[in-house]
């Protein structure tokens, strides 16, 4: 299984939220149930400092991974680019689903 490529844009200063679809090689949904989740990002892939961890919630019949930040997040990251990538783990099998770069632009009100 291939991570796909996917660049998201979060705006400084609001709540964001993606929804990234979990497929199979047929492009069927793939069952979630009793996977975990975890997504972070990072100013470059080598960064040692997590600059913002997503909350995860999984459907898992669905087969989607929703990450979230919340307007807190969102406003401690200075504007610019940064990576991030989402794993999946049933047992001890981990999988990257999505990855890319994470381009924060800056907010006007306050």
């Amino acid at each position: 299984y291939m991570a796909s490529i996917s660049n998201i844009f979060i705006d400084q200063g609001t709540d964001f939220s993606i929804t990234v679809d979990v497929t199979q090689a047929d492009g069927a949904p793939l069952n979630l149930t009793g996977y975990s989740a975890a997504a972070q990002i990072r100013k470059t892939y080598g960064s040692s400092n997590v600059s913002a961890v997503f909350t995860t919630s999984i459907s898992a019949a669905a087969g989607q991974v929703t990450l979230s930040l919340t307007d807190t997040q969102t406003s401690g990251l200075t504007a610019g680019r940064y990576v991030y990538d989402l794993n999946i783990t049933s047992g001890s099998t981990t999988t990257r689903v999505v990855e890319g770069q994470a381009i924060i632009t800056p907010g006007v009100t306050r």
